[in-house]
């Protein structure tokens, strides 16, 4: 089996795995695969696949004209907040989003 072959042999497994409620375990001793191999494969896959994904979109609305007056503000829907982002420290907050 060439290496070609082999990822794609795994990625068809991890995907019909990701479709069940079954752990890797359960699902490796129903498909008689080896548990260490796909191990392996899912972490090497899945890192791959987070590395080519696109950023996606973020939800962006207008606050009314008179409340922004202190620049930028950020809020992630993670609750986090930035503000007062301007010309001066968007470099800092591009970094900090980069380390989210």
């Amino acid at each position: 089996m060439t290496s070609q072959e082999r990822q794609q042999f795994w990625q068809r497994h991890i995907g019909a795995w990701q479709a069940t409620d079954l752990s890797g375990a359960a699902f490796c001793k129903q498909h008689d695969l080896n548990y260490a191999q796909f191990n392996y494969w899912r972490k090497k896959l899945l890192a791959s696949a987070s590395d080519s994904k696109p950023a996606g979109f973020a939800r962006v609305t207008q606050l009314a004209t008179g409340s922004v007056q202190d620049g930028l503000a950020l809020h992630l829907p993670s609750g986090m907040r930035l503000s007062g982002i301007t010309v001066a420290n968007l470099d800092v907050a591009v970094a900090i989003l980069r380390q989210l």
